[in-house]
């Protein structure tokens, strides 16, 4: 990667033998094994067993869940925010493994779309909740820097799952509850 990083450079118009640059493609190529470690990362190893026992039956949410990703057609960053809720079928999850499997899908190359449905549905399979709701509100460098260069413009997903999807009154709770004090 180090070799095509240098190449990468040179087709630009830089000189990779420049100080600023020397270490360049050994960072960048640092940089994209982090940004891209969800391809290795395993939802039962993230999970480690932190599934519990629980007659609740009331929405879990967890709101603004910082998300960072790389759009898969430019190779450029999209950031935003992702809202998690899922209805418990006798089983809770730790809230904090919410955000790591959150960050799985989103340590891929994506597209927000799919980024959205990956995250329920890892919810589903985990749970088995009587449903799942996922939100994501995202920015696209590929869209504010180049192409129709728009700072604004925001990027909504959802992926609605088993009551979310069919019981309207649970779907406006999470809509209600994700709205709720967001800036």
């Amino acid at each position: 990667m180090e070799d095509l990083v240098e190449e990468i450079l040179r087709q630009v118009g830089e000189d990779p033998s420049r100080e600023g640059l020397v270490k360049t493609p050994n960072r960048v190529k640092k940089a994209y094994e982090f940004l891209t470690s969800g391809y290795i990362a395993d939802i039962g190893q993230i999970v480690n067993g932190a599934i519990f026992e629980e007659k609740t039956t009331g929405m879990v949410l967890v709101r603004d869940i910082e998300l960072y990703s790389l759009c898969e057609h430019h190779l450029l960053p999209f950031f935003g925010r992702a809202h998690v809720a899922y209805i418990p079928n006798k089983k809770i999850i730790g809230i904090s493994k919410i955000p790591r499997i959150v960050d799985v899908f989103a340590r891929r190359l994506q597209v927000q779309e799919r980024l959205t449905d990956q995250i329920a549905q890892a919810i589903q399979e985990t749970l088995d909740p009587l449903g799942v709701g996922v939100v994501i509100k995202a920015k696209h460098l590929c869209m504010m820097m180049r192409g129709v260069e728009k700072q604004n413009s925001e990027l909504f997903t959802s992926s609605l799952i088993g009551l979310f999807k069919s019981d309207a009154t649970t779907r406006s709770e999470f809509l209600d509850l994700i709205r709720t004090g967001s800036h």
